[in-house]
């Protein structure tokens, strides 16, 4: 059993026993149905993992979609696109197809944002200029950028990046993160990016941290989320390892093919989520 796993039990088993819930409040989300979507939630959520120690927040209680989401990260801070055509053609994902606003993108949001900004070349530059400075933030959530057109407000909104002993430590900030179905691929991806930006500045990925202000499970995913938190996944869990290409060290030039998982093996079957929009 792995570190996320344990950190998943926990978590969930605190929302669902004690934690608060929208249930008769007036929420945003909805079903495909048009149903409200509520959620039970607890606040304040931090979770702390030392990748140069073999702590790779990956789950095993079901599979992780890491490749998908290692490639919504590239999309992201590669490509700096909102474009849903380019997301489905280059990497033939189409999850964010239903925060479409009606004009193939998202919004300026994500990629748009970082390219307007250029947050990404900003802060390989800052690494390597400046390592040990304290102002290596890349933030999303930019009041003007939400303003200019409708979309989904981020969620995995902001990193901020520090630098000790030959090692890259960063610290993921969410104002929310569903659970079930979210929140183990925002952790692999964001070390994904966190080991392709060390690389680049000749760094070891140190810590991650992952803090999410409002952490939640959606009222019809309980019974998917019971079933996980009764399962116990394989064992020697800090033996699974997400290698990145030794033979690279441009962080634009990284593709999912230059990330290998090892000893990943899940429980089956996976489960499926009805998704709230």
């Amino acid at each position: 059993m792995t570190i996320a796993d344990n950190n998943f039990k926990k978590l969930c088993t605190e929302i669902l026993n004690s934690g608060n819930n929208t249930l008769g409040e007036k929420v945003r989300p909805k079903y495909a149905d048009g149903t409200p979507s509520h959620t039970y939630f607890v606040n304040q959520v931090f979770e702390k993992y030392d990748l140069s120690k073999g702590e790779l927040p990956i789950l095993t209680l079901r599979q992780t979609a890491w490749k998908s989401g290692i490639k919504e990260v590239l999309w992201i801070y590669q490509d700096q696109s909102n474009n849903l055509d380019l997301l489905k053609e280059k990497y033939s994902i189409t999850w964010w197809d239903e925060w479409d606003i009606g004009d193939r993108t998202i919004g300026q949001r994500y990629g748009a944002t970082v390219k307007k900004y250029d947050l990404m070349n900003k802060l390989l530059k800052a690494l390597k200029e400046q390592p040990y400075g304290r102002r290596h933030i890349i933030n999303l959530y930019q009041e003007s950028d939400l303003a200019a057109s409708q979309g989904l407000h981020p969620c995995a909104m902001e990193t901020q990046w520090s630098v000790r002993d030959g090692f890259l430590d960063m610290t993921l900030i969410q104002r929310s993160s569903d659970v079930a179905v979210a929140n183990a691929i925002n952790k692999i991806q964001y070390v994904a990016l966190q080991m392709m930006v060390a690389r680049h500045v000749g760094l070891e990925a140190g810590v991650f941290c992952h803090y999410v202000n409002n952490a939640h499970i959606y009222d019809r995913h309980i019974d998917q989320v019971k079933e996980l938190i009764s399962r116990n996944p394989q064992e020697n869990g800090e033996k699974i390892r997400l290698v990145l290409n030794p033979d690279k060290t441009n962080f634009y030039d990284f593709t999912l093919e230059d990330f290998t998982m090892e000893g990943y093996t899940p429980v089956k079957p996976n489960l499926k989520f009805e998704m709230a929009i």
